[in-house]
């Protein structure tokens, strides 16, 4: 599409990076609201989200070189050549979750009703990214005959003048609605936990099903399923466990 959006003299602000910037900020402002109005600390939502973004860009790099091993063993160079580029999504969910469990543990906060709070806006986040994906034309599907399909003709990422299924848009709209529901549930929970639990769930859900539709298969992937469909079977198994934990404290 377009991701140059904008030059500044010798600057240029990229479509993918402003998406990006724009949901860290939507998930930072609407995370401190939801927080104050739940009547949490809402002081930790901004070194929360610091946290998270750390451990979020750390968990995404390791799991994209992971699944970039072969690269690695026959250039080890592959591991500085792409320090800025290549990222893994679930690598940074589990990061981002990981940092927010130590950081909740160090000040002795509660991370499930933190967790609660804030997933809502992860997904918020997740669908500008996509957007900003879009406008790379980065994760992209399929080829296609179909009506909806979209045809990139000067993008460094997807095959161009081909046209194919928008991915990026489909996900980006399922990671709104994904924001709507986890509202609701947040509104009607009766535990800590099960916003999160259902982050959980719903994502990995999406994402198994999404990946079918995606062209990009040099990600890698683990028989017949792609690494990120693998992936997403613990992350579901994890949300599942996760509720069944929460639902067995409140027979108790």
């Amino acid at each position: 599409m377009k991701n140059e959006l904008l030059r500044i003299g010798p600057f240029t602000v990229y479509g993918y990076g402003f998406m990006i910037a724009i949901g860290i900020l939507a998930a930072y402002f609407t995370g401190e609201y939801r927080a104050k109005k739940y009547k949490l600390e809402y002081q930790h939502v901004f070194y929360l989200v610091i946290w998270c973004l750390l451990g979020g860009f750390t968990g995404s790099k390791i799991l994209y070189w992971a699944t970039e091993w072969k690269s690695i063993i026959s250039d080890p160079g592959f591991l500085l050549d792409t320090l800025t580029d290549g990222f893994v999504v679930f690598g940074g969910i589990i990061g981002g979750i990981l940092t927010a469990y130590v950081y909740c543990r160090i000040r002795h906060i509660n991370f499930l009703a933190f967790f609660d709070v804030l997933m809502p806006s992860v997904a918020l986040a997740q669908g500008f990214g996509r957007i900003g994906c879009f406008l790379a034309g980065c994760c992209y599907g399929r080829e296609t005959a179909g009506a909806l399909a979209i045809t990139f003709h000067n993008s460094d990422f997807a095959p161009n003048n081909i046209a194919l299924v928008p991915t990026q848009i489909y996900s980006s709209i399922l990671d709104f609605l994904h924001y709507g529901l986890l509202l609701y549930i947040l509104k009607h929970k009766k535990r800590d936990g099960q916003v999160g639990a259902a982050y959980l769930i719903c994502y990995s859900v999406g994402r198994f099903i999404l990946e079918f539709f995606r062209g990009d298969l040099e990600r890698g992937s683990v028989g017949v399923l792609s690494t990120s469909q693998f992936i997403s079977i613990f992350t579901l198994l994890a949300g599942i466990g996760l509720l069944a934990c929460i639902m067995g404290r409140k027979r108790a």
